[in-house]
């Protein structure tokens, strides 16, 4: 009788291959219950390739690859299918929120602590049967407790609590244990590698379409989504640097100084070398530049706006305008105090006023808003020819009031002062900007509508 000897090299391959097939197959069957439980997520399910990766400890991303360890894989799907669909996803929304990119130059642990508060509580509000499990009593008094600070999570926000508040002893070390799931070290990765940030902008773009879908196309699918569409509206408005922004509102006019830019040295120094001082060309006297003339600040002074968040919001616009290059020698800005009326209206023509202006600085007034009656005073000082060229007007609010009805002949601006990430809707004629008070009195970061 024939003796059966068998390779225990090839057993051993074969037993393997066995393995990663069977966690491909669990990998697929967990896109198919998300997919199914969710459409919206579609693109985003087929966006990241899946790859084994005995290191990553559970899952983890760097924006392009999806790696997994296939021991946890297997145990996690003997014990608690839904945790394996729970973290495909919270995968899923690190890419989605950019939270793989965003953390450069931030503290890692901190930066890595509430990106995973913002994805699990998204997650946690998902009643979804893929997804669903009822928070612990801990995961929800962190919930609470945050909120104390911010009505709408978004990564930074949370950030900047957990880096700026006196928490509770061990109150950072409690909240990792709690949230701390996946592998960040993977992040790394994809804050380096070459073609990254081209990565980053496919799952920016994609972000936008989903919310696109969830607003317009799935309306039912996006009432059943929690707090995700939410979060989508905060992560898509669109950031700029507010300097950037205020310049906007520059005019061109011609003031005298030399162009450097038209000078032509050759032909300058031929002249001076070839008949003694006389320069066969000289620089132009004048030249064209970009600087604000005239301009309106409007500061709501209602019981709603804080003292403090506006002083630091002119103290931010005062740092544009003390640039050299943002204003002509003679500034003509009207700053204006108004609650439901006209309280103050300060008019600065140099520095030397702004700073004085902002040591002297109170609030006046304090009363409803109404943004209607900045406008009628403005118009009035138009028709008296107070301003020379009037190039726009800021409006710094909390958002609640009367707007006025017809468009000025200026640009104008609402800056929103808000900590919850609420949009606000506005004139079709105005701009808007929505300032985090957090970001704005350290370094502003305006969002735009």
């Amino acid at each position: 009788m024939r003796e059966d000897r068998r390779n225990p090299v090839h057993e051993l391959q074969k037993q393997q291959e066995k393995r990663e097939e069977i966690c491909r197959d669990i990998m697929k069957n967990s896109r198919n219950e998300l997919y199914a439980s969710m459409r919206f997520l579609d693109v985003a399910l087929s966006s990241l390739r899946l790859e084994e990766r005995s290191s990553a400890g559970t899952f983890g991303t760097d924006g392009e690859t999806l790696y997994y360890n296939e021991d946890w894989l297997i145990s996690a799907f003997q014990n608690h299918r839904v945790i394996i669909n729970r973290l495909y996803l919270h995968e899923l929304l690190h890419c989605l929120f950019c939270h793989v990119w965003n953390g450069k130059k931030r503290n890692r642990r901190l930066w890595n602590l509430a990106s995973d508060i913002v994805v699990e509580s998204v997650i946690d509000d998902l009643y979804q049967k893929a997804v669903y499990l009822r928070p612990k009593s801990r995961r929800v008094e962190c919930y609470h407790l945050l909120k104390e600070y911010k009505k709408v999570f978004a990564a930074e926000a949370v950030y900047h609590i957990l880096e700026n508040t006196s928490l509770p002893a061990g109150m950072i070390g409690a909240m990792e244990q709690e949230f701390r799931l996946d592998d960040h070290s993977f992040w790394e990765d994809g804050q380096t590698r070459n073609g990254m940030p081209n990565r980053q902008r496919q799952w920016e773009e994609l972000r936008r379409k989903m919310q696109t879908e969830m607003e317009l196309v799935s309306k039912e699918a996006a009432s059943e989504a929690g707090s995700l569409l939410e979060q989508l509206q905060v992560e898509n408005r669109e950031r700029y640097d507010y300097k950037a922004f205020l310049r906007k509102f520059s005019v061109l006019k011609e003031e005298m100084q030399t162009d450097a830019d038209s000078f032509d040295y050759i032909f300058y120094h031929y002249g001076m070398e070839t008949y003694g001082n006389m320069p066969l060309i000289e620089p132009l006297e004048t030249k064209e530049v970009k600087k604000i003339q005239d301009f309106v600040i409007v500061i709501d002074t209602s019981m709603s706006c804080k003292g403090d968040l506006v002083r630091h919001f002119l103290e931010e616009t005062y740092s544009v305008l003390s640039e050299s290059e943002s204003f002509f020698r003679r500034i003509h800005v009207h700053l204006i105090q108004c609650d439901d009326r006209i309280q103050e209206d300060q008019v600065i023509h140099d520095n030397q006023e702004m700073e004085a202006y902002l040591r002297d600085f109170t609030i006046k007034g304090q009363g409803g808003t109404d943004f209607r009656p900045p406008f009628l005073y403005v118009e009035k000082l138009r028709q008296m020819g107070a301003f020379t060229n009037l190039r726009g007007l800021l409006y710094f609010t909390d958002g609640y009031g009367i707007f006025p009805v017809k468009m000025p002949p200026y640009d104008t601006a609402f800056v929103f002062m808000k900590d919850d990430y609420r949009d606000v809707d506005v004139p079709p004629w105005a701009m808007k900007l929505i300032l985090d008070p957090e970001e704005f009195q350290g370094k502003a970061r305006p969002v735009e509508g």
